[in-house]
């Protein structure tokens, strides 16, 4: 895993354009949140920031950074739990205020068409970390350089972290943002998606008690 240097400043960032833009989900839960799009970002990626709620409402707004998965977000798969994630902290979000960015790391970083290849490679046997290696690529290749720096530019400089991923609030802590609490996520189980939590909570020990409802 990536974890950058702590000492240089990161380069400013600044917001590029603002939209209101209503969001619908499947269920019928409906929101609207304002989409800030930004100039200035170390990877030169196309991040979203999904302001929702009132973030000036608390001191540390709830921030959660989540990975672009296609496959999930959009087409529903099973395999693993991001898009229940995405709609769960969507709806959190914004009944506290805070903001989702929308990371632009596809297969932890790896691209589409790797993590596909890493799906198949899955059904033979290997859990989805042991995938990409096989594939000569990093285990988890995100950076979260352009996170921080977004986080800045919304002037967020302290966060309540949405997440069961360790390595996130390491990372966010190390470029200069306060994490004043790591809030986890539920737990979205299902028969596909049992082996890939197993691989999260045993390989990066992420926060999530699969003993209740697997026991």
């Amino acid at each position: 895993m990536t974890h950058p240097a702590t000492t240089p400043p990161l380069p400013a960032a600044t917001v590029r354009s603002r939209v209101r833009v209503p969001l619908a989900f499947a269920d019928g839960y409906r929101v609207e949140a304002e989409v800030h799009t930004f100039h200035g970002l170390a990877d030169g990626a196309e991040h979203l920031a999904l302001t929702l709620g009132d973030p000036s409402a608390t001191a540390t707004p709830l921030v959660r950074l989540h990975s672009e998965c296609l496959t999930g977000d959009v087409f529903g798969s099973a395999r693993c739990d991001c898009g229940p994630q995405l709609r769960e902290s969507v709806q959190r979000i914004a009944e506290t205020g805070g903001h989702l960015l929308y990371l632009r790391q596809e297969g932890r970083g790896i691209g589409l068409y790797n993590k596909l290849d890493a799906y198949a490679l899955q059904d033979s046997g290997l859990d989805t970390y042991q995938a990409n290696t096989a594939l000569g690529l990093p285990e988890d290749g995100r950076d979260y350089t352009a996170a921080a720096q977004m986080l800045a530019a919304l002037d967020a400089p302290a966060v309540r972290l949405l997440s069961n991923n360790p390595d996130k609030a390491a990372q966010l802590t190390a470029l200069g943002v306060t994490i004043t609490e790591r809030v986890p996520t539920g737990v979205h189980l299902s028969p596909s998606n049992l082996r890939y939590l197993r691989a999260k909570v045993e390989h990066t020990r992420h926060t999530l008690d699969l003993a209740p409802l697997v026991g």
